[in-house]
């Protein structure tokens, strides 16, 4: 292990947070070439959410400034965070990197690539699941025949950033849990013993973070934690047994896996094939 004082940790600190953001302002120079086309992007959803409820598919701007700040500045750094997140992941690493054994260094590139992975997934996940329905179900709440219902810009942005940044950061815990398991502060029997109070965490965070109190909602984003959190716990098993020396029975679990999925498989097939059902991008993703 390197050995390194206090004002050395300051410093390499300091060049990691540089590079980091030097990386980040790269990607928002290059997110500004296409500031139009991510704005479509971004308001697709309350366009589908306002068309879907009979009202005009169209966001308001009520200052001069707004839609530049949103559009040519705000947008463009959540779009730089996403882009550059595998070189800010690595800067993080890059600073840790030294406090860690060599054996432990190996693990660096699926580090990097799962959490960047995590990251992004859990974007794209808000983006296409929690943020349309969730947006929807808002929407829905006021009565019509009295409240005619305008949408801000700004307060719709401020939504997206919200549900996108925290359910991408919340995909982050098999990541979180396998860095603890690596320094030794916790331990897959730990979590598995623990697991209650973990699930109960996992559903009061929901209940903050997503963006509508009704119950299917609220399972739509707590269910994918929950497997996330025992994603987590087999990922640092796979650590224990690899510290150990032992194996994991990847071809036993494969073919147990490969004997339960290719009935659904076969499940699916007829009922696309023979009952006329069809696949959708959206709940309930079969239908006739």
């Amino acid at each position: 292990m390197l050995r390194m004082s206090f004002l050395q940790h300051l410093e390499e600190l300091r060049t990691r947070i540089f590079r980091a953001l030097t990386g980040v302002g790269v990607a928002f120079i290059l997110s500004l070439t296409f500031s139009n086309q991510l704005w479509i992007f971004v308001q697709q959803p309350a366009t589908q959410a306002l068309r879907t409820l009979g009202l005009p598919p169209v966001l308001h701007q009520f200052t001069p400034m707004e839609g530049f700040n949103i559009i040519w500045f705000k947008m463009p750094i959540i779009c730089a965070i996403f882009i550059g997140s595998p070189w800010i992941l690595y800067q993080v690493w890059a600073f840790i990197s030294p406090g860690l054994y060599r054996r432990e260094r190996r693990w660096a590139a699926p580090f990097i690539l799962g959490s960047a992975g995590l990251f992004i997934t859990g974007g794209v996940f808000a983006y296409f699941v929690i943020f349309r329905y969730g947006l929807t179900f808002l929407l829905g709440l006021a009565p019509r025949e009295y409240i005619e219902q305008t949408v801000s810009m700004t307060d719709y942005f401020d939504l997206f950033v919200n549900v996108i940044l925290g359910v991408g950061l919340v995909f982050e815990m098999p990541v979180l849990i396998f860095f603890l398991t690596l320094l030794r502060i916790v331990s897959p029997a730990f979590l598995l013993n623990h697991s209650r109070y973990a699930i109960l965490a996992i559903f009061i965070i929901a209940a903050i973070v997503t963006p509508t109190p009704d119950v299917f909602n609220l399972m739509l984003f707590a269910t994918p934690m929950c497997l996330l959190f025992y994603v987590g716990i087999f990922a640092s098993y796979l650590l224990v047994l690899h510290r150990e020396g032992r194996k994991f029975p990847w071809r036993k679990t494969i073919l147990i896996a490969m004997a339960v999925l290719l009935p659904v498989a076969g499940v699916l097939y007829m009922a696309i094939t023979k009952y006329g059902y069809r696949l959708v991008p959206h709940w309930p993703f079969l239908i006739r």
